[in-house]
């Protein structure tokens, strides 16, 4: 009888016990079940919120994958401070994991580039805004700034024509506050975004994947510190060459000071 009694007990604690351990896989399944938001409704806010900002600041810490001969991966770091003040201001500072830092400045008229571990600048005239800097760097120069659409004015539009598909993931308050996090792709890459919950839809953190490239290397960014109440002075966007710096040609300063130039470098001489 007493051994009846105690398997009666052992039972229902089993049970009881199997309950709890269901029970947040059965929230999910019912969380999963209701309507999600709509993914290209918040990524469309985000980008016409940051597009209507007229000054910001930010910092990003990135990871980024060069792809060696071997296939293997090796990723590089960096942190890089972003200022602007639109339409014509723009002031990105970087440190690279070994160290060396650069500088990039937009002030309307000219942008100049200073890499501070080869004591060198360079300077070229670029008339416009913000925009048309950075479309410069992109197609021009052929550099990439992964980062470059957070910072264009028409970003809504270049959103709504490039990406082809964007679901809704889940939302979460793994980043310290509560944030949308979605997914989807473009005709080349891969995203995903956690997008701020609330009246400041501002992006905290963002991956990128590049399919179509050998070995499908990621681009990894938290961002933080954003400023949406900056006030820089004019004379934060003006460069004046330090003294013992040597200016060099323009087109032959941005692989120096590209992101993923010294990655790029490795991946080729690696045996």
């Amino acid at each position: 009888m007493r051994r009846r009694t105690g398997c009666k007990r052992f039972m229902g604690a089993l049970l009881c016990a199997a309950s709890v351990l269901a029970a947040p896989g059965l929230a999910r399944a019912q969380v999963a079940a209701a309507a999600p938001p709509d993914a290209r409704a918040i990524l469309l806010g985000r980008a016409e919120f940051r597009a209507k900002t007229p000054r910001m600041s930010v910092t990003g810490q990135a990871g980024y994958d060069a792809v060696q001969a071997s296939g293997h991966k090796v990723e590089w770091n960096e942190i890089r401070a972003v200022t602007l003040s639109r339409p014509d201001r723009l002031r990105m500072e970087s440190e690279r994991s070994d160290g060396s830092r650069g500088l990039v400045v937009f002030d309307g008229a000219t942008i100049s580039t200073f890499d501070e571990s080869g004591r060198v600048y360079a300077q070229a005239p670029q008339p416009g805004g913000i925009d048309e800097a950075l479309v410069y760097f992109v197609r021009d120069l052929g550099i990439r700034l992964p980062l470059a659409v957070l910072l264009v004015s028409r970003a809504p539009a270049e959103l709504e024509r490039r990406v082809k598909s964007v679901r809704y993931v889940e939302k979460t308050g793994i980043f310290g506050a509560p944030s949308h996090h979605i997914a989807g792709w473009t005709d080349t890459v891969d995203f995903q975004a956690w997008i701020a919950a609330g009246d400041q839809p501002l992006p905290l953190r963002i991956v990128l994947t590049y399919r179509d490239a050998p070995g499908q290397p990621q681009f990894r960014a938290q961002l933080s510190s954003w400023n949406l109440a900056a006030e820089p002075l004019d004379s934060f966007f003006t460069f004046t060459p330090p003294a013992d710096a040597t200016r060099i040609p323009f087109a032959v300063a941005m692989p120096r000071m590209a992101p993923g130039a010294k990655g790029a470098a490795a991946k080729k001489g690696a045996k």
